[in-house]
């Protein structure tokens, strides 16, 4: 199984998650990355989702919450996003695997007759190709992190338990690590913390053939040295490797709350990894900014997922980013669009310094974007719009300044007499140097335009000046595009073309020009590529934007 063209041996660390969902894992297995960077290893990341979607791309935001695009295109879970912004590792296609792509995948075997006839079975042809998928990663880096999605016991996951249980048998015990996240719940009217469901999930864990070398307990007060002795001796642990995952401020403090419990050195011990000191001052520097902030501005978020804001994790965090940046706290106001079509937008974004309509799909919920961006535009607020945002901001400015009062676009309104947006049919995709062909009939699933793509700016404009350069790349992930044909009348009233392909026929930014302080409008999605410790400039000059008119 092992990949015979590896370079150095990668070890390998597996994350699982007890007793209940949401405790964190994706970010508990961030902030582990983020200290083994410190101690100067490279790392990479990788989820294993047991649903049987092949990807989340076409699952509803409300029950999966925001989908992650990579640079190659992939439409992700989110957690990809907390790799990305904790460590300097870049996801990619073989970074997020589903039940449904490894069963895709065997079934596509099978088809082919590359099992030469034989019954194929959850053991050893899935198992096979989970272990395979996960392999892909060794000789790349010096540690790979994997997360197992979902919770020990659920009946999906697993073949990915299985599968990485056979691998400490094919890999070695110095060159596999199990991490498990569990939950230790403190009872407050008893004022009791019970150790009870970390005891169970751990019992299920082994059932399934794999024995812990470390627990992470996320609770709410910290564990003592005889609570974690007590777990420890239920769980056949040494008491230095139960570790506290305390609920913290932001979540930015988490590897530092990790390193101060010792789990980087333990992992280094148990994996047998020699290394210097951590460089961890950079996260202190970052928590103590965070913890000290200047000034205070408002964001509203105009959207129809609001009701679920991880939704938007990434937009969130790339506010977040953007406030660091202008040593301030972004209080983040999410306003449902469709409370939007029925009230009066001056009360509902009275107090908010920015707003800001991100992308989505479907028509529920455009009136009152719309709403929004015209408040914005007529108000002289600053705003931003991204993919969604940015096509509306379009019929905004199409409807109301350049008389085209039935302006829209063709996903919202098939039979519209100007179609300012439209889906596009053809466009050159510059990954691959070949041309990409898409039509109403195209599938949902993995069609859109995805991931990374070229942007040349234009001199003397807000996205010039933000990101200082004369070409970017940034990640899309949408099916509509700004319809050319409309282009010269727009922008003799006003609009400005900031930013298109190479080849200028895509228009990926659009602004205002004249007395508006900032207002722009992306088709791409910045905020994928915002960190904590790099924020996005698009974000960066947005909350300055902001600051600026508050204090007006």
């Amino acid at each position: 199984m092992k990949n015979q063209n590896t370079t150095k041996q990668t070890k390998f660390i597996f994350v699982t998650g007890g007793v209940l969902s949401s405790l964190g894992k994706g970010l508990a297995a961030a902030a582990i990355g983020a200290l083994l960077e410190s101690r100067g290893l490279t790392v990479t990341f990788q989820k294993l989702d047991p649903y049987i979607n092949v990807d989340p791309g076409t699952m509803n935001p409300f029950q999966h919450g925001e989908v992650f695009v990579t640079d190659d295109g992939a439409e992700t879970d989110l957690d990809m996003g907390h790799y990305e912004r904790y460590t300097n590792a870049v996801m990619a296609q073989k970074n997020n695997y589903t039940s449904g792509r490894i069963y895709y995948s065997v079934i596509t075997k099978e088809r082919r007759g590359e099992y030469l006839g034989g019954t194929v079975q959850v053991i050893p042809h899935i198992t096979n190709e989970i272990k395979a998928a996960i392999l892909q990663l060794d000789g790349s880096v010096d540690v790979a992190i994997i997360e197992i999605g979902g919770t020990v016991g659920d009946i999906e996951g697993l073949p990915f338990i299985e599968a990485i249980r056979q691998l400490r048998g094919d890999l070695g015990r110095e060159n596999t690590l199990y991490i498990h996240l569990t939950y230790v719940p403190y009872i407050k009217t008893a004022g009791e913390v019970k150790t009870k469901p970390t005891q169970h999930s751990v019992r299920e864990l082994r059932a399934d053939g794999i024995q812990p070398d470390i627990l992470v307990c996320r609770t709410e007060v910290p564990l003592t040295d005889e609570l974690k002795a007590k777990i420890g001796l239920f769980c056949s642990l040494p008491k230095d490797a139960v570790i506290t995952g305390i609920d913290v401020d932001s979540i930015y403090e988490v590897p530092l709350r990790f390193h101060k419990e010792g789990l980087d050195s333990k992992i280094l011990e148990l994996l047998n990894i020699w290394t210097g000191k951590p460089n961890i001052k950079p996260w202190e520097d970052l928590v103590h900014k965070i913890k000290n902030p200047k000034q205070t501005v408002t964001i509203a978020i105009t959207g129809k997922y609001v009701d679920l804001t991880e939704s938007y994790k990434s937009l969130h965090e790339a506010l977040v980013h953007g406030g660091l940046a202008n040593d301030a706290k972004v209080e983040l106001r999410y306003i449902s669009a469709e409370d939007m079509e029925g009230q009066d937008p001056a009360e509902l974004l009275a107090g908010c310094h920015g707003i800001l309509v991100p992308g989505g799909f479907g028509k529920r919920g455009v009136a009152g974007k719309i709403n929004a961006i015209t408040y914005a535009r007529e108000q002289k607020i600053p705003f931003f719009g991204i993919c969604l945002g940015m096509q509306l901001a379009v019929i905004e400015y199409a409807r109301n300044m350049a008389g085209l009062p039935e302006a829209d676009s063709t996903e919202l309104e098939p039979t519209t007499p100007d179609p300012v947006i439209y889906l596009i049919k053809e466009w050159f995709d510059y990954r691959t140097g070949k041309m990409q062909v898409r039509d109403e009939s195209s599938e949902m699933g993995g069609t859109l335009r995805l991931g990374a793509y070229p942007c040349k700016l234009q001199e003397n404009t807000l996205a010039r000046t933000a990101y200082d350069m004369d070409e970017i790349s940034e990640r899309h992930r949408h099916r509509y595009e700004f319809n050319n044909d409309y282009r010269q009348r727009l922008e003799e009233k006003g609009m400005v073309i900031s930013g298109t392909s190479p080849d200028n026929n895509l228009v990926e930014i659009v602004e205002l020009g004249g007395e508006h302080p900032w207002f722009l409008g992306c088709q791409f999605h910045p905020e994928f590529k915002s960190k904590p410790m790099r924020p996005h400039p698009l974000f960066r000059d947005f909350i300055a934007a902001a600051i600026k008119h508050k204090g007006q």
